[in-house]
């Protein structure tokens, strides 16, 4: 699962973005990349795409907007369009009544035929009021089309931004996730190799985020989906299910739900990669199906600080961390974490199911 960021405005992103892809090379071919290895990278391309999808998200919202407006445009020129066609039959018609009024006889010939001075007069004034309507028509009709023009190439343009930028997001997204996706399945890798042997590799050391806990106690995911709950029933376990599952995807940071010292890191047996925790109050935390842990026995931890990162080793059909919570170190006294949590202040967002 990705975590929500603030980010900045879309054009910087995007070129951010853009040089991330083009200047930092995937890691996930083995263990380099500095003191966290594939973990460190999978950790940092979950950033990238955490950011690339809020990219392309914003991206599709200003594109809906640039619809709307191209949209506006179109139905702006249909009716321009009709005005113009109005306006034709406008010219049409004023050509019709100079005829018949005498608007095209010569000055000369108006006067021999004129009854009198004021009958001239009214004819030409009658003549003078055709014509600058005639010439106010013509402008009008002008104008119109000008504008029709430049109401088009604004469409178009409104349309090809869309479209170009709608791609390059896309692209850029697509990127990150590939990358992502190899980095999570070597580290998958290296783990089940690990559980396979019985030997942990040691631990993953990770860039702690820099993010201050006032709470004491926080769920052991930023972000997750619940999928099996306390007490739930089915044919992967011998009983009833001892803990709360979350929906997260490989590579996950696991948080240390509250201050604690690390009492086990085992990497074998139907829990794959493991870490427990003891806490004050003589209670405990199991952190299962690891990918990585990201500590050492014996180790002291922080509330929020990262001990391991998500994956489905062990007795797993996916990704997912098992978090249990016990009055012992060993599995057989659990309780209910959703209720601890609870009792601390942590609402679990979402209902897990109770049943197989």
């Amino acid at each position: 699962m990705r975590s929500r960021r603030r980010h900045p405005p879309l054009v910087l992103v995007l070129l951010c973005a853009t040089a991330v892809l083009v200047a930092r090379p995937t890691t996930a071919a083995g263990d380099g990349g500095g003191s966290g290895g594939v973990g460190a990278e999978v950790v940092r391309l979950y950033e990238e795409a955490s950011l690339a999808t809020q990219q392309y998200e914003t991206g599709r919202r200003e594109a809906e907007v640039q619809r709307g407006r191209a949209q506006r445009l179109e139905r702006l020129l249909e009716r321009e369009r009709q005005d113009i066609a109005a306006l034709h039959g406008d010219l049409g018609r004023i050509a019709r009544a100079q005829y018949r009024t005498g608007g095209g006889l010569p000055h000369t010939a108006q006067m021999l035929l004129a009854e009198s001075p004021e009958e001239l007069m009214r004819g030409q004034r009658a003549v003078w009021q055709a014509d600058l309507a005639l010439n106010n028509a013509v402008s009008k009709s002008r104008r119109a089309e000008n504008r029709l023009s430049a109401d088009e190439a604004k469409a178009a343009s409104a349309w090809q931004a869309l479209e170009r930028r709608n791609g390059e997001l896309a692209e850029i997204k697509r990127g990150i996730e590939r990358r992502l996706e190899e980095a999570q399945w070597t580290l998958q890798g290296q783990a089940d190799a690990s559980v396979a042997a019985g030997a942990c590799r040691g631990s993953v050391r990770l860039d702690q985020p820099r993010t201050a806990f006032t709470q004491p106690w926080v769920a052991p995911v930023e972000t997750y989906g619940l999928s099996a709950g306390f007490g739930s029933g089915g044919d992967r376990w011998a009983s009833r299910h001892t803990g709360q599952d979350f929906a997260v995807d490989i590579g996950t940071p696991v948080r240390s739900v509250g201050a604690g010292r690390v009492v086990k890191v085992s990497c074998g047996g139907p829990f794959g990669i493991e870490v427990v925790l003891e806490h004050a109050g003589g209670y405990y935390t199991q952190y299962a199906h690891l990918a990585a842990a990201t500590v050492d026995q014996g180790e002291r931890v922080a509330a929020g600080q990262w001990i391991g990162q998500s994956g489905t080793t062990g007795n797993s059909t996916g990704p997912h961390l098992h978090f249990e919570v016990r009055l012992t170190p060993q599995l057989g006294s659990g309780i209910d974490p959703r209720e601890w949590l609870a009792r601390r202040g942590v609402q679990l967002q979402g209902v897990s199911p109770r049943g197989g």
